[in-house]
């Protein structure tokens, strides 16, 4: 796809956004009572604004015009977090995190791909090399610690050793005799051509019998580079045709987009930075020195004295030229007086306003839940909005209706980089202009005023504050139990002692699963459905990966401090954890209580430990710190068994954990949990903002499963493999059964006599039924332990209080008849 195609999906983008950017200020800023209509708004715009996002970031990946990556750049952070918003007013209407759609999809002829969150590629492009080099250290550090080990080389005996030298050297000297021969050989050869054009030339019989020899001779070759082809892929030292061909067309496509990043990463600003500062600087240099003299004298003639020039904190010449005239300024003081005076006089007002409210308590909850009642419901204030027209008016003024025919290259424009360095320029050499203007004031001053310079005053005064200062840090300092020590050991010793790991590169796509297409039919007849693979696939990206992608979308969006991944064994909580870390480039922290056991001893080791780890997430962001059985930190009783571990001893410190975090600090905690019910729920459910409960696999789920593992595994699907058969035997399972399943079945061996013997059904039946699935008593009890959370009780709380009051219609329908 050409530069014009991603520039034609870009306006389409911004067009669409432009709509929905007016409905919101249609329809979002009036009240509503009726919850299901709120709800659709809701559900509609959620989806409107996913279609956005993914013809934004495909337009972002692939163009290479900086200056409009620039522009999309704000527009597609303003774009996820608005989606994140809007995400939580869906979350505080259905009082449930999963959401079921598919009536909407219907009527908006859409599909459930159409929903899945993308995810930015930018996240991994845009630091790779840093990434990178961070790989490389760690792998380098858990080699010296003996965590990690090497491929083992193969060693080779004396022996060994000279025959393979030998081979190499008569390999050598057969081929300088093979050129000596063919040199020899070419040379007979134009020989015999020489007397042969002499003669009358070759017969019918001898011209044929050169042809079968060259034709023969060509087709014999051809069969042995297919012969020497198949051994190669028989002994494994090459491809199969149909792998090389992708293969092939991968590394084109890997050339391109490294052509593209290279294109992308062209430093032409400071060229032409430099120029402006060359062309221009003098200029710029003389107009603010006559504008600054101007002001001076402006003000001599108003006020009847110089003023006094504003500090660097305040502005400098930059205060003083704001499109302001000395009567202005002047004011503007007055007004300032009055405002001083106005807020002492109000004072009074508060407190006695306080002391009302005091008395008043009982009455001013009924007020304001009538209040509320009676508006309906309104969506939230944003903290995207803005971000998003400002991008979308910016559009609008520069790249709408630009002409674009000039620039083939598409990869920047130097006119608006001259603008952009321009104020740059102009704020450099204003700090210069500043520093001289100063020194003329006070030599004017001097000269017209006799007043004299404070100087040396104001720099005592400024040693004093330091001191004061200084006085005021010292208890600060004293938070950080590692003063002394820098982030690069902090980082060594946290991966010798195991507590930061390596993630395993594992994608979000990699966690197959389908979307639930019976959750609107099975709440209609008032049972719960169970979320599918997909809709926690969906969650897994918006709470954790888009937030630690962003730093914008982070700071702005709900913060999500901390993340529970609940379900039974093998439902691939580990592998989502590693894929938020391989999606965003997060470093990864292994803070189970088996993994800390024994590691920092004493009574402030793991207060210690806890400040290492956050000290080193915050400033190598993202980062995730990963809790596996989290249960036991909360646990009512601990065994025997698990007493020297000692896993409640995180249950005091990890509240002021989360604390400590901010919302620019990129830090997820994650924990994940097989058996939630064994712990205490208030403390469990104050640390774990979020909670996602993760089922097992479900027939469309298991469906796609099998097939995607026995493919990736080496197996080929056939006639007699029947897919459907299997899904409906492995109901209960879960994903790491059938991964264990194919895996047994599919050996080395088995792999070898695949094309004799095709694979069938019944191998797999077999290696499934040694395994215990997840029985329906177990899965109740997760649906049981989730609906004693927050969440699952305003769920409860909503549906009670929505048959109550369809029971109450029925009722005053009978009384009517």
């Amino acid at each position: 796809m050409s530069q014009a195609t991603y520039n034609k999906v870009w306006t389409d983008a911004q067009k669409d956004l432009d709509i929905q950017l007016r409905r919101e200020r249609e329809e979002f800023l009036q009240p509503e009572k009726d919850r299901v209509k709120v709800f659709k708004m809701l559900v509609t715009s959620y989806i409107k604004y996913m279609q956005i996002f993914r013809n934004l970031e495909m337009a972002y990946d692939q163009l290479i015009h900086r200056q409009k990556r620039t522009v999309i750049r704000q527009v597609l952070d303003g774009v996820m977090g608005r989606i994140l918003e809007v995400k939580k007013e869906m979350v505080g209407l259905d009082n449930s995190e999963f959401h079921y759609i598919d009536n909407i999809l219907e009527d908006l002829k859409l599909l459930p791909e159409d929903i899945e969150v993308p995810i930015p590629r930018y996240f991994i492009k845009e630091k790779l090399e840093v990434l990178q080099q961070r790989e490389k250290i760690l792998d380098q550090i858990l080699l010296d610690a003996g965590l990690q080990t090497q491929k083992p080389l193969k060693v080779m005996t004396f022996e060994e050793a000279i025959k393979v030298i030998q081979v190499a050297e008569r390999a050598r000297q057969g081929r300088c005799r093979a050129a000596f021969m063919k040199q020899i050989y070419l040379e007979e050869r134009k020989d015999r051509q020489t007397k042969l054009q002499v003669q009358m030339g070759p017969g019918p019989d001898d011209a044929a019998t050169c042809i079968q020899k060259v034709w023969r001779g060509y087709i014999q070759r051809k069969k042995t580079e297919k012969m020497r082809e198949e051994e190669m892929v028989f002994l494994g030292m090459s491809l199969p045709p149909h792998l090389m061909a992708t293969s092939i067309l991968q590394m084109h496509a890997e050339q391109v987009n490294t052509l593209q990043g290279e294109v992308q990463e062209r430093q032409e600003e400071v060229f032409i930075k430099d120029k402006l500062r060359e062309m221009e600087g003098l200029n710029i240099k003389e107009t603010l020195q006559d504008q600054i003299g101007q002001c001076f004298i402006e003000c001599r003639h108003i006020i009847g004295k110089f003023p006094d020039y504003p500090t660097k904190e305040a502005g400098g010449s930059m205060a003083m030229l704001s499109q302001k005239t000395p009567e202005q300024v002047a004011l503007e003081l007055a007004a300032k007086k009055e405002m001083a005076s106005q807020k002492k006089a109000q004072k009074g007002k508060k407190e006695k306003e306080k002391e009302e409210k005091e008395k008043n308590k009982g009455k001013t909850p009924q007020k304001s839940g009538t209040k509320e009642e009676e508006e309906g419901w309104k969506m939230a204030p944003s903290n995207f909005l803005s971000i998003m027209e400002e991008g979308n008016s910016q559009y609008k003024a520069i790249w709408q209706n630009r002409d674009e025919g000039w620039d083939f290259l598409q990869d920047h424009d130097p006119e608006l980089i001259k603008e952009e360095k321009r104020e740059e320029v102009e704020e450099e050499i204003r700090v210069q202009v500043d520093e001289l203007m100063q020194e003329k004031l006070e030599n004017l001053k001097l000269a017209v005023d006799g007043e004299k310079s404070d100087k040396q005053k104001k720099r005592r005064k400024g040693e004093k504050k330091k001191k004061t200062v200084m006085r005021k840090k010292i208890p600060e300092m004293e938070e950080d139990l590692t003063p002394d020590r820098t982030i690069d050991s902090l980082y060594r010793e946290l991966a010798e002692e195991g507590l930061l790991i390596k993630a395993k590169t594992v994608n979000l796509s990699d966690y197959v699963g389908e979307y639930s297409y019976l959750g609107t039919t099975l709440r209609q007849a008032d049972t719960e459905p169970m979320p599918s693979l997909a809709d926690v696939r969906q969650l897994i990206a918006l709470y954790g990966i888009l937030p630690l992608g962003s730093q914008t979308v982070h700071e702005k969006a709900p913060l999500v401090k901390a993340l529970l991944l609940a379900g039974p064994a093998g439902v691939g909580k580990k592998m989502l954890v590693h894929a938020i870390c391989t999606e965003t480039g997060a470093n990864l922290f292994n803070l189970s209580a088996s993994n800390i056991a024994g590691k920092y001893p004493g009574k402030n080791g793991v207060q210690i430990m806890l400040h290492m780890v956050l000290k080193v997430a915050k400033q190598l962001q993202p980062s995730v710190v990963w809790i596996g059985d989290t249960e036991k930190i909360f646990s009512k009783a601990v065994p025997k068994a698990e007493e020297e571990m000692n896993p409640k001893q995180l249950e005091k410190i990890l509240p002021k954990f989360l604390k400590a975090l901010k919302a620019q600090d990129r830090v997820l905690l994650v924990g994940t949990t097989n058996r939630p019910f064994d712990a205490n729920l208030k403390p469990f459910c104050k640390v774990y903002q979020k909670i996602i409960l993760i089922p097992r696999p479900d027939y469309a789920s298991r469906f796609v499963l099998w097939k995607h593992i026995i493919l990736q595994n080496g197996g080929a699907i056939t006639n007699l493999l029947n897919i459907s058969c299997l899904a409906k035997v492995s109901d209960g399972f879960t994903q790491g059964h059938i991964v264990q399943a194919v895996q047994a079945v599919l050996s080395e061996l088995r792999l070898l006599q695949m094309t004799r013997k095709p694979l069938k059904t019944a191998e797999f039946m077999t290696s499934l039924a040694r395994q215990d699935p997840v029985y329906k008593e177990e899965e109740e009890t997760f649906k049981a332990w989730y609906a004693k959370t927050p969440l699952g009780r305003a769920r409860i709380r909503a549906l009670e209080g929505s048959k109550k009051a369809g029971k109450g219609k029925t009722n005053k329908g009978k009384g009517k008849n």
